[in-house]
């Protein structure tokens, strides 16, 4: 039998990882078959998911019922049927992570997507979801708002397992960076282990391109050099950001600062590519997984990318090659007069309210089902 593409991308220092999780996952066996044939490494869940996973299909139907009748509240029925399922992914992930020392075998749950722009909101429920769940391959999601940031370094300091997610443009993620540091100091500084704590930033990817490739396709239209530059450059800032951003990552990682503390014992925080199923029919269905492929990353896929990925991926380690022609489509992108950090702050606002929505429409669908059940 030939190795899965999935299993090799291991050898160039890339864990893949799954972007979904559901009771049918669970209980078909199918998570423990990716995590055994296919090197599976992790999975990531965010609001949007769980609204398809338990408000689109009976899976839960059960459970809900008998929680309804035991007088829970709609928000209640949604903690324990959260907590029930992350602390079984996490538990089928907990042999890969002792095998790694606790470099992988994560799963990722997110705050409520209502407290993005609540710095001490985001704090406590990180807290009490990190104690609701209880495994110590648990990853909080926190959104990498200006008001996040804060949260995340908080939580670093006191040892939790953090994925800052919804993260778009350059100096956001330099800010995230340095407040990994700046939370691993603190806790070195009261003498407490840094040994464990892991983290992850999740930089989104095809949405960047889904806003950036309408503007540059305007400016395409135009004749001469301009309308060739923007032609040339569609469909290919995505990939340019992540590269940037990784090289910043290596350049961290080589500075004095985290050497310090990588001498007590700390790790570096892991890119993940986020948002990796091509939106656009007009890509190839592997364009944001094949050229991202490198040492210390992550790429989470949702079920379909990662089927394909399987099914006709070829791993080599490309991540780091292409740099200066990745920051000269930056640096083309705003000579066009084209904003990226005004980009990034548009689809971060627009990923926080793609997750703000499914999680209100889930709540209301899972009161209907608690009148049904106890009517």
């Amino acid at each position: 039998m030939n190795e899965s593409p999935l299993l090799r991308l291991r050898s160039f220092g890339q864990s893949p990882w799954l972007d979904y999780l559901s009771r049918g996952l669970l209980n078909s066996g199918q998570l423990v078959r990716l995590i055994r044939e296919d090197g599976l490494g992790g999975v990531t869940s965010n609001p949007a998911i769980f609204h398809k996973a338990m408000g689109e299909n009976a899976d839960y139907d059960g459970d809900i019922k008998k929680l309804a009748r035991l007088g829970k509240t709609a928000a209640e029925i949604y903690d324990e049927l959260l907590a029930d399922d992350v602390q079984l992914a996490a538990d089928f992930l907990r042999p890969l992570y002792d095998r790694m020392d606790r470099r992988d075998g994560f799963v990722s749950l997110e705050v409520a997507p209502h407290l993005a722009y609540d710095t001490a909101g985001t704090i406590l429920e990180a807290r009490r979801l990190w104690r609701r769940v209880d495994r110590p391959n648990l990853m909080i999601k926190v959104p990498g708002t200006w008001e996040g940031i804060p949260a995340f370094r908080q939580l670093i300091a006191e040892g939790i397992n953090v994925n800052v997610t919804l993260l778009f443009g350059l100096p956001r993620y330099l800010a995230v960076s340095e407040a990994y540091l700046d939370g691993l100091t603190e806790r070195a500084g009261k003498g407490l282990p840094l040994e464990g704590i892991a983290s992850v930033a999740s930089f989104f990817l095809s949405r960047i391109d889904v806003l950036v490739d309408p503007l540059l396709d305007k400016l395409s239209a135009e004749q001469g050099t301009k309308g060739e530059v923007a032609a040339a450059l569609k469909g290919g800032v995505a990939i340019a950001c992540a590269k940037v951003a990784y090289a910043l990552e290596r350049e961290i990682v080589a500075g004095e600062r985290f050497r310090v503390l990588a001498g007590r014992g700390a790790r570096s925080q892991r890119l993940l590519w986020a948002s990796t199923g091509t939106k656009n029919p007009a890509y190839p269905d592997l364009k944001y997984v094949e050229p991202l492929i490198g040492p210390d990353t992550v790429n989470t896929m949702p079920l379909e990318t990662l089927t394909a990925y399987r099914d006709h991926g070829d791993p080599a380690p490309r991540l780091d090659q292409g740099l200066p022609g990745a920051r000269k489509v930056l640096e083309r992108l705003s000579e066009l007069g084209i904003d990226l950090n005004q980009v990034t702050q548009q689809l971060e606002e627009e990923g926080i309210d793609k997750f703000v929505k499914p999680f209100d429409s889930l709540m209301q669908t899972l009161e209907r089902k608690l009148v049904a059940a106890r009517g």
